[in-house]
């Protein structure tokens, strides 16, 4: 991490400034109030702030943070470019607490700053997963505890007595795994065969050979996909081959098993509403992995492309 964080553009703010321009405006400056890309002029002066640029089609200033996530904030850029490189280089995360007495900023600010680069991380791709030849893994598990108490079970059936048809209080959460490729990870208010068969439905290509579990969540699949495959854990099968071919839902329980450390052991306590954001943070980080030639550097560059155009306007809220 040392030789990381020892770049100029993460201690000087005019290298930060050129830093973040060269991955914005990789040609040349473009006003995020009119989207002009002609007459836009950098602006001089001992009294002008670093970055500055004004537009004379709209007659507006500009400077790169305007339209992004950074825009509004008080905090120097070479410190937002700090904690882009600690959160998407921590593999199980970094907690605010942490951001907060590494970076020198208020606790407040910290926790801020960290849901806003998780808003960068966030892909929202419409692609599906998966294809020709290709194998996707489904499966679901259950993270931290719904804020209010509920009458009913994670999947949606009434809640008859503890330990009979499971806990109600825990929140749902499916993933799906394209084996070599990416993850894209989904919070749900009940996992019930409705929802799970239209997630895996939208999100999963038609030609894929998909590989779930027993559970009867997935029945419904099978006549969708090139092929469907189960293993029974409850049987003790957690392998099997078929031609060679391997038969497992080893990849999703791998990325169940690093969101769960993170969750668990970084962040402690997340509030249901912000959990989105947290799961986009490991998508993001296990999308960008290094076993995809992905380095460090690379992954805080990848989230920088995802700055323009998402804000979160409120401030000083707290919870998660």
């Amino acid at each position: 991490m040392a030789s990381v964080l020892s770049a100029p553009h993460f201690h000087d703010e005019e290298a930060a400034y050129a830093f973040l321009e060269a991955r914005v405006w990789p040609n040349g400056p473009v006003c995020p109030h009119c989207g002009g890309v002609e007459r836009i002029s950098k602006m001089a002066g001992k009294s002008t702030r670093i970055g500055v640029y004004k537009c004379y089609q709209c007659r507006k200033q500009l400077t790169v943070k305007v339209g992004t996530v950074f825009e509004a904030s008080h905090v120097p850029l070479h410190v937002w470019l700090q904690a882009v490189a600690l959160l998407t280089s921590s593999k199980k995360g970094i907690s605010s607490n942490q951001l907060h007495r590494t970076l020198g900023v208020t606790l407040k600010t910290a926790w801020f700053m960290s849901h806003r680069i998780r808003e960068a991380m966030r892909n929202g791709s419409l692609s599906p997963l998966g294809g020709a030849g290709r194998v996707v893994e489904a499966d679901e598990t259950y993270q931290g505890r719904h804020s209010t108490p509920r009458d009913v079970t994670t999947s949606g059936r009434p809640f008859i007595k503890k330990g009979k048809k499971g806990t109600p209080a825990k929140r749902a959460v499916i993933a799906l795994v394209e084996r070599g490729g990416d993850v894209r990870s989904f919070h749900v208010e009940n996992a019930d065969k409705a929802t799970v068969n239209q997630i895996v439905s939208e999100n999963i290509a038609r030609e894929s050979r998909v590989i779930t579990d027993e559970s009867r969540l997935y029945n419904d699949v099978a006549g969708n996909f090139h092929a469907h495959e189960t293993v029974k854990h409850s049987a003790g099968e957690y392998v099997r081959y078929d031609d060679g071919f391997s038969i497992h839902s080893n990849t999703v329980e791998n990325v169940f098993s690093i969101l769960k450390r993170g969750m668990s052991g970084i962040y402690q306590h997340c509030a249901e509403k912000h959990l989105h954001r947290y799961l986009a943070e490991f998508d993001f980080r296990y999308n960008n992995r290094v076993g995809r030639g992905i380095g460090d550097r690379e992954r805080a560059d990848n989230a920088l492309r995802g700055i323009v155009g998402k804000r979160l306007t409120y401030r000083t809220t707290s919870g998660g």
